[in-house]
């Protein structure tokens, strides 16, 4: 089984594994397509991809693909510590430009599921952390986008300011 617990943004969920456990650790379902479609979510994952961070103070984002290829993600902490960041950028949504942060890690082991239509991002909280992510489309270049992560549009609250960030990320203009 598997844990869906909404978030304050519309359609949004931090995912806990239900941990089946015994003398030699435990045993958790990481992911089930029955569980997502019956919770409305989109479970059509067709890409996973793995990101490594040397040191803490690594910022990535803020990110999103464009229409047609809006992507939903499920986000999860292999090793280390994760401040992770999603704004919702839906025009017609109730929680449009609002945004909401939660830390993953290897130790608690919860999973983020962003829905179409909103930029991702984190910051990491230790070194060497492993980001694992699950996406619903493939990767069209010509359809990324992003925000600036210290956009006043958005004023979001990060533990510090980053010490490592992309040129890439740095250029986003203002939203």
């Amino acid at each position: 089984m598997m844990i869906f617990k909404p978030t304050t943004l519309f359609d949004a969920y931090v995912i806990e594994p239900e941990f089946i456990q015994d003398e030699r650790g435990f045993f958790a379902r990481a992911w089930c397509k029955e569980e997502f479609l019956k919770h409305g979510l989109n479970a059509n994952l067709v890409q996973c991809n793995l990101a490594y961070n040397k040191i803490a103070g690594t910022l990535r984002g803020m990110h999103y693909q464009k229409e047609p290829y809006q992507e939903a993600k499920l986000v999860s902490c292999l090793n280390g510590i994760i401040y992770d960041v999603i704004i919702d950028l839906r025009e017609t949504s109730p929680t449009f430009k609002k945004w909401e942060a939660f830390e993953l890690s290897s130790d608690n082991r919860r999973m983020l599921y962003v829905p179409e239509g909103f930029a991702h991002g984190y910051f990491t909280m230790s070194d060497h952390v492993t980001v694992f992510y699950q996406v619903s489309e493939f990767y069209h270049p010509e359809c990324e986008q992003g925000v600036r992560w210290d956009d006043l549009a958005f004023g979001i609250k990060w533990p510090s300011n980053p010490t490592s960030i992309s040129e890439k990320d740095k250029k986003y203009g203002d939203f």
